[in-house]
């Protein structure tokens, strides 16, 4: 099987604006800023202040459900109920963003969808490393199963870092004897650990506001406590089995390279994948939908593969 890989070709005025806006206020901060636990820290932040600018739309009925050691929460667009669910791990580098920052997409995404979404705020660091942040989205999924939730009606889906752990994810529930989700879902996916490759990659240094460089001190801070053990990295696992996988990326970002490495690897293994390519969008683009009208048109692809992918869904009233 070849990569199955789509080029979505031209670039709006308003995402070029926003795109240079993101280079010239937003790269700064990501790049200079000391990756420290103490910066760690003050990147709460982010998650606070995003209501302020990404409420989802009026009528969102958002529930808080408390898991073991962590919590999620149900977001039901006009407060509806289905039987398909979008299962939603946020992105943000494995220590910033949560689900203040990844309400308005989600809650695009179930709408479009026709769905309801249980979006998971694992635990990340300074408190807590990559393996916790892997089982706590494993748990998350097996909760939902416990739920009475069918598989067949469960997408996985997750942007950036929450990529990552949409894959792990569903290797994991493979491995342990779980039933496979419907679909997975991943926007700007990382899924590599081992940088060296993507530091050489022709869009690394021109990426409107990713700090690739600092991944090997973030790596360093995720991997604590597994010295000697392999990477965790999803390219590099077996992953033959795996139910249909969608995958959104910017042409510009440096992310596109773990994108294009994925849809390799899942072309290698067999598995019914496709890799969408978006000219001139950044990293996560479908997260400013409401600047970006690419932004719109990506989460209409991305409800049309949820809906394909899962079983019939019956609506309450």
């Amino acid at each position: 099987m070849e990569p199955v890989i789509e080029h979505r070709l031209g670039s709006s005025p308003k995402a070029r604006r926003f795109a240079l806006f993101m280079r010239v206020f937003i790269r700064p901060v990501f790049f200079y800023s000391p990756l420290t636990r103490f910066m760690l820290r003050l990147a709460v932040v982010l998650d606070w202040g995003a209501p302020l600018l990404m409420r989802p739309a009026k009528g969102t009925v958002v529930e808080r459900v408390e898991l073991a050691g962590f919590h999620g929460e149900w977001i039901r667009p006009d407060g509806r109920a289905a039987d398909r669910v979008v299962l939603y791990l946020h992105g943000g580098g494995f220590f910033c963003c949560g689900l203040r920052t990844h309400r308005g997409l989600v809650a695009r995404i179930a709408s479009r969808s026709d769905a309801v979404a249980f979006s998971v705020a694992y635990r990340q660091l300074p408190g807590a490393p990559l393996p916790v942040s892997m089982a706590d989205a494993l748990e998350a999924y097996g909760w939902l199963l416990d739920q009475g939730r069918k598989p067949e009606n469960i997408v996985i889906a997750g942007d950036s870092a929450g990529g990552f752990l949409a894959f792990t994810s569903a290797l994991a529930a493979l491995k342990n004897g779980l039933p496979a989700p419907a679909g997975i879902v991943a926007l700007s996916p990382l899924v590599d650990l081992d940088h060296e490759a993507r530091a050489s990659y022709e869009h690394t240094r021109r990426d409107a506001y990713v700090p690739v460089h600092r991944l090997k001190a973030l790596k360093r801070l995720l991997l604590a406590g597994m010295d000697g053990e392999p990477l965790p990295s999803p390219c590099d696992r077996d992953l033959r089995g795996l139910p249909p996988v969608f995958i959104v990326a910017g042409s510009r970002e440096a992310l596109r390279y773990d994108a294009e490495l994925m849809a390799e690897r899942l072309a290698q293994a067999g598995v019914p994948h496709r890799l969408q390519i978006w000219e001139d969008q950044i990293h996560v683009f479908p997260a400013f939908a409401g600047a970006i009208p690419e932004g719109r048109e990506a989460i209409g692809e991305i409800a049309a593969f949820v809906r394909d992918t899962t079983s019939p869904v019956a609506l309450a009233d």
